[in-house]
């Protein structure tokens, strides 16, 4: 009879996820920041955008899920694409251009000044990454990385980087997706204090 022992592969991982998250702390003034831009161009109009690989791919559609629809409060809609979701495109741009180009294309066709993008790696060296981000650069969007330990090639054009300090994939994208929600609930709360503020003002017009 097989007998799955995992107890000690589950205490590990509980220490370790815990020892990642702790050293978040000394990320929250880029978190910051990052909100921030988020904010401004969600004000504004303007979208955020997020791109990775895997489960990279998984957390960017979920977090542009998140300002698409809502975090923990109600309010209106705030324009946010995953640029993973849209197969007709994924194909068509990887067969005529190269798998490399899957996220810069669209980048090229849909990024405006003033948007965010956000480019999710835990090496900070996937090519298609790096490609898209350096497109949204040179638009004049704000450009985000999410990696891991090192940040790759990422850092040497992102704007914005939060390195999670860890050489594990599975520790880095549960950070990720902790930042990303952070992330989410500021820039979704201050949205919300926006609108009553607004709301106030018109009242006593």
């Amino acid at each position: 009879m097989f007998e799955l022992n995992a107890s000690t592969i589950f205490s590990e991982a509980i220490d370790e996820h815990l020892a990642v998250i702790r050293q978040l702390q000394t990320q929250l003034p880029m978190l910051k920041r990052i909100a921030e831009k988020m904010l401004r161009a969600v004000l504004a109009g303007n979208t955020v955008f997020w791109f990775g690989n895997g489960g990279s791919a998984a957390d960017s559609q979920h977090l542009a899920a998140e300002f698409v629809g809502r975090f923990r409060r109600e309010r209106r809609g705030l324009s946010s694409i995953a640029l993973t979701t849209d197969t007709s495109a994924l194909t068509a741009i990887a067969n005529d251009y190269g798998y490399d180009n899957v996220f810069r294309r669209q980048i090229e066709a849909l990024c405006s000044p003033e948007d965010v993008a956000v480019g999710i790696s835990t090496s900070g060296n996937s090519k298609n990454v790096c490609a898209a981000l350096q497109a949204a650069r040179e638009i004049g969007a704000f450009t985000v990385a999410m990696t891991g330990a090192g940040g790759g090639m990422l850092t040497t054009i992102a704007e914005a980087t939060l390195c999670i300090p860890s050489q594990d994939t599975a520790r880095i994208q549960e950070a990720h997706i902790l930042c990303g929600h952070m992330l989410c609930d500021a820039v979704e709360h201050a949205v919300c204090r926006q609108s009553t503020l607004d709301q106030r003002a018109s009242q006593n017009d």
